[in-house]
């Protein structure tokens, strides 16, 4: 049977661009991704999703909705849920931080240049119908 895994990530705008990072560690390492991360005991999806942000990025936001979850299956042996929140940036100068090798910010148009994690680009299309981008 296949652990679970409860995960939060953050789909960021601005300026008509999406906020990506490149995976440093494992899962997903090299993959681009939006920013995000397990949610710790205690702690809410959103508050998840605020924290992996600044700790992945520097870069706050504003989350307006939810979104997923967004199920990835790793070996069989691993499921993470990943609730994912579409919003607007802030403040902060985007910046590779914790887990991140990288950061981007990309219009839509260009995501075939990046090589996606999974559900990526359908959560991206989706928090762009949500904020009416």
């Amino acid at each position: 049977m296949a652990d679970s895994i409860l995960g939060a990530s953050a789909c960021i705008w601005r300026g008509g661009k999406v906020l990506l990072i490149k995976r440093g560690k494992p899962p997903g390492k090299g993959l681009w991704s939006l920013p995000g991360g397990k949610i710790e005991f205690g702690e809410s999806a959103e508050a998840a999703a605020v924290r992996e942000l600044f700790e992945e990025t520097q870069v706050a936001a504003k989350l307006v909705q939810a979104m997923g979850p967004y199920e990835v299956r790793r070996d069989d042996t691993v499921i993470y849920s990943i609730i994912c929140f579409a919003g607007l940036y802030v403040s902060g100068e985007a910046v590779a931080s914790s887990d991140a090798a990288d950061v981007a910010w990309v219009y839509p148009q260009a995501l075939g240049a990046f090589e996606l994690a999974p559900n990526i680009a359908q959560a991206i299309a989706e928090a762009a119908k949500l904020l009416k981008l």
